[in-house]
Order: structure tokens, then sequence, then C-alpha cells
């Protein structure tokens, strides 16, 4: 009778199905010359702290627009919002990622075709986001010092889907056993292309070097 038995490959289908949309998502925002950040961390790792930042350095230079994901919540879109730009909230009911159709939800209630910079906050998670294209332009995450550095040795997938890496709460480096370079070395070794920004949200320190290298990306598109 095991002969008879169908294996269905689920995911990898899903997979499938993602990436094509993913792509179609892409070419269309490449057209509008709308540059969507895909911003991935774990929770607590100052994903909203950073977007915060990054809008009120950029929001007079670009039309920007924030799409937050959680489980369930509005708190990070609320925060947003009150730093006057258009805040859109996402409940994944369940799911601890976002995939290309929950983005197109998502973009579509958006005038994207106005809009110049787009940043997706994706569900507080260092596994499952890093497995699903969003159709973003350009993929980044935190790793915050408290977190520890041998995070690219235990997740590496987020660390090689990213195109920059940002390592957040450097003012906690006096209260850590955190080695910057250990963990740069860690990173390259996975994605010598990868950008890497040391920075502390609550101080401002690096945030600019950050928020440089986002703007010309937006610009470049």
């Amino acid at each position: 009778m095991t002969d008879e038995i169908r294996l269905i490959e689920v995911k990898e289908d899903i997979l499938a199905d993602n990436t094509l949309l993913a792509k179609e998502l892409q070419e269309k925002l490449r057209r509008e010359k709308t540059f969507l950040l895909n911003l991935m961390a774990s929770p607590g790792a100052g994903k909203t702290s950073l977007v915060v930042q990054t809008i009120r350095k950029l929001k007079e230079k670009l039309a920007i627009a924030v799409m937050e994901a959680d489980i369930d919540s509005m708190v990070d879109a609320e925060k947003v919002a009150k730093e006057g730009v258009t805040a859109i909230q996402i409940r994944t009911g369940g799911f601890c990622h976002m995939d290309a159709t929950m983005v197109k939800t998502g973009l579509d209630a958006m005038d994207t075709q106005n809009l110049d910079l787009v940043i997706l906050e994706n569900v507080g998670n260092l596994v499952c986001p890093a497995e699903f294209e969003t159709g973003a332009i350009k993929n980044a995450m935190i790793l915050s010092v408290p977190e520890g550095d041998d995070k690219p040795l235990k997740y590496p997938l987020m660390f090689t889907v990213c195109q920059a890496m940002v390592i957040n709460k450097i003012d906690y480096l006096t209260l850590s056993d955190f080695d910057i370079q250990k963990c740069k070395d860690h990173v390259l070794k996975l994605n010598p292309d990868i950008k890497i920004f040391e920075v502390s949200c609550r101080t401002g320190e690096g945030i600019d070097e950050w928020v440089q290298w986002l703007y010309d990306e937006v610009k470049s598109l």
C-alpha cells in the first residue's frame, strides 16, 4: 500500500508560488520608482525604533509609508503614525512571517505611485521571515547587542538574504561581552557584500550613516 501513497511537498509549492508573485510585485515597484525595504529582526531588537529614527531623518526628503506586521495588536503602527506618515497594520493571524500576498494586500491600500519609500517592518523572528520573498527591493535586518554576537552562527539564512545589517543598541556594549568584530567576521563569511551599520537608536549614534545608505539606495532605483 505504501507505493500508492502520494507525497505532496506543500512548502515547496508555496515557496515557488510566493517567489513568482514577489518577482511580479518587485517589477511593479521598480516601474513606479517605489523602494520597498523589508526590515527583519527578533522581537525587541529595535525595529520600530529604527523605523521612527529613519522617518525623522528622511520625511522631508522622501514620501514615506510604513507597513507594520504583527501577529496581533496595532501598537507599532500607532507609534509610526504619530511621525506624520502613512502607517498600515497587517495582522498575520498567527503567521510568523510576511509573504508576497500579504505585502501586496498592504501595498494595494497605499498610493504607491506617489511614494518613494515603503518600509515593511516584518514579524519579529529570525527564522521564517528569511524564507519568504516579499517583493522588496532590498532586505535589511537588525541584530541588537543584548542578543549576543553568535546569532549569525545560529540563524545563517537571515544574514545571507539581507543586503544590510544594523547592529543596534551599541550603547550597551560596555555592559555586555558582545564582540562586534567577531560578529562582523561571522556575517561577512556568510555574505561578503552585506553593508554593516553600528547604531544606537537611543542616543542617535550611527543613524546618519544608515539613513544615508538607505536614501542613496532609494534615489538610485
